[in-house]
């Protein structure tokens, strides 16, 4: 069913719509990342994405064809778990943290198994959840992702001013973080698949490490979205995969700053 913001947008080109989802899916991703490699919570990203398709496969199954927003809110709920879970074992284990953290993901892979073994389709959405084919991506998520983005830039603003300022109290900037942490996974693994999140995660973090700033951060993206898209679509390759590529190689070609 076409919706009326894409019958309105039907006269741009095919693949704007994917390329601005992954854009936008990057920039919502950046902050969180710089967050991550600052906690030493690598892992955090694979497990709560990982639970929540694990959570939505299981409700694909359990209630057999559900509408789309269930299934966002099934992922968003084994997102919230998931992450309530990583936050004690952070603060209760500092020193085993990314091994108890790999275990959760572990654990997430096994129930997602488990839950795709269940349907008929199950393997089919299992990989969609694991690398998404992002081409078709679709107007009402190139909004969802741009208002991630949007809200993601304000709360990283707010986090610099405060830190300014002296900061929040550690725990409310603790749950504010693993909250959000949860919302944008839970969306974003539904968009762009576990991997790409993971990448987009870690790749713009580190160049962020070097230095870079953030307009250019978002180019370097842009850069990289464009690049895989226009490889899947010339070599009909999975786009998702072609992305990951080209982001991993983008973030391994970087030199490290000592």
């Amino acid at each position: 069913m076409v919706t009326p913001l894409e019958s309105a947008l039907s006269w741009l080109p095919w693949w704007l719509a994917p390329l601005l989802a992954l854009g936008l899916g990057l920039m919502a991703l950046a902050p969180l990342g710089e967050q991550v490699l600052r906690r030493g919570v690598v892992f955090i990203d694979l497990a709560v994405a990982q639970a929540a398709a694990a959570a939505a496969l299981w409700w694909i199954w359990w209630q057999d064809h559900p509408p789309a927003w269930s299934m966002r809110m099934a992922a968003l709920a084994g997102a919230l778990v998931a992450v309530a879970w990583v936050r004690r074992l952070a603060r209760r284990h500092p020193e085993q943290r990314e091994a108890l953290i790999g275990l959760v993901y572990v654990l997430g892979a096994a129930l997602s198994v488990l839950g795709a073994s269940q349907d008929a389709h199950g393997r089919e959405h299992l990989a969609e959840l694991l690398a998404a084919d992002v081409l078709w991506a679709d107007w009402p998520q190139v909004a969802t992702m741009a208002a991630l983005a949007a809200i993601g830039l304000l709360w990283h603003r707010l986090q610099a001013r405060r830190a300014e300022k002296g900061g929040a109290p550690a725990h409310a900037a603790d749950y504010g973080f693993y909250l959000w942490f949860a919302l944008v996974a839970s969306v974003a693994v539904g968009v762009l698949g576990l991997w790409l999140v993971f990448a987009g995660l870690i790749v713009p973090a580190l160049l962020r490490w070097q230095g870079w700033r953030w307009r250019w951060c978002a180019l370097a993206m842009l850069a990289a979205s464009a690049a895989g898209l226009g490889l899947s679509s010339a070599l009909d390759w999975p786009s998702g995969a072609c992305v990951i590529l080209v982001l991993a190689l983008v973030g391994l070609a970087t030199p490290r700053r000592s």
